[in-house]
């Protein structure tokens, strides 16, 4: 263990002096023994200057052969672990190789790599499982109302055009799938030109509790249906100026307060808070319906995502509003979170910047 300590924490200096200094003691050691035993030996002096001799061509020798052979393997590590070409001044230690400790240098920089590439390859494996499911989701979403319309069709290509029964019932319903599908493909277009880097917010100074009011207004009568009391929460109800894409806001709005609608309890309440944060303005709408497990928050903002997909479909929507309302508020560099409890309800909070 000692010596592979030493070894480890070795320059190719330390290794010379001490390969030198074991060469050249034993040399000396072999001179006294023979003066000692022979006659007609040379003097004192002479042995020591021979054995500081050999102690010198020793560091010499062994420095120049340690040396090159550790950066040959130093050299090939760096070309086997380093993506960038390098030229020949700047290869890897090489202007430094006498003040640097190489091995444990050249160790370091191994486990740093393998640790890069290991993050790399695990965040590869999941952007590979995400894409898959991507895939399988889009293809799923369109293939049900692709169908649906093929069927329609050729039933009324097949002579249900003339049944006045049928003609104008199909005609509705493969109409209904196309803007379903339509309405799929707007919502992934949305999605990919909130990613481009080239996207600019439409941002302006608004009261967001005045919007808050508006969407309020312009859902009522949703609300009665479902006989669910949609109101701001008591004590929050103070105005609040932000500095936001209002359009875009009015969106994430809309849809955070439809969803709780449609999951929520008849008979419940839907409450939207207001909270002053210093800088931000947090934006809160909760509702006391079916709540949702703790696996499937860390999912419910991917694309396509659905608790019960069956009552999903059902209630309406593409699965792709709260990934748009992630990605708005993302744009704005700001920050949306979920709480939820089965049974209890859940709240879905977001900030922005106060004007």
């Amino acid at each position: 263990m000692a010596i592979n300590s030493i070894l480890k924490n070795s320059t190719p200096k330390l290794i010379a002096l001490i390969s030198s200094s074991i060469f050249a003691i034993s040399t000396l050691l072999v001179f006294i023994i023979c003066k000692i035993l022979f006659t007609g030996m040379p003097g004192w002096l002479i042995i020591i200057a021979a054995t500081i001799l050999i102690f010198a061509i020793g560091y010499i020798v062994v420095y120049s052969l340690v040396e090159r052979f550790i950066y040959r393997k130093i050299k090939l590590i760096y070309k086997s672990i380093s993506d960038t070409k390098l030229s020949t001044k700047d290869t890897p230690l090489k202007s430094n190789m006498k003040n640097v400790n190489l091995i444990e240098d050249a160790e370091v920089a191994v486990l740093n790599w393998q640790k890069t590439k290991i993050k790399e390859l695990n965040k590869q494996k999941k952007l590979d499982k995400y894409r898959k499911e991507f895939l399988g989701n889009v293809f799923h979403e369109l293939k049900t109302p692709l169908f649906n319309i093929q069927g329609y069709l050729e039933t009324l290509i097949e002579g249900g055009i003339y049944d006045e029964k049928i003609n104008l019932k199909f005609a509705k319903k493969a109409s209904k799938n196309v803007k379903r599908m339509a309405k799929i493909v707007e919502d992934l277009q949305m999605i990919a030109n909130l990613q481009d880097a080239s996207f600019v917010l439409a941002a302006e100074k608004f009261d967001i509790t005045e919007l808050v009011k508006d969407i309020i207004e312009s859902l009522e009568v949703r609300a009665k249906k479902k006989k669910n009391k949609l109101e701001i929460k008591e004590g929050c109800n103070q105005s609040f100026s932000v500095i936001a894409d209002r359009e875009m806001i009015h969106q994430v709005l809309n849809n955070l307060i439809i969803n709780a609608l449609k999951y929520g309890k008849e008979n419940g309440k839907t409450q939207i808070g207001l909270y002053d944060m210093n800088e931000n303005v947090l934006i809160e709408v909760s509702d006391n319906g079916i709540g949702m497990d703790k696996d499937q928050l860390s999912r419910i903002f991917e694309r396509f995502y659905r608790i019960d997909k069956n009552r999903s479909r059902k209630l309406g929507g593409t699965g792709l509003g709260l990934s748009i309302v992630k990605h708005i508020i993302e744009v704005h560099n700001q920050t949306i979170n979920v709480r939820s409890t089965p049974g209890v309800g859940s709240t879905f909070g977001f900030t922005l910047k106060k004007a």
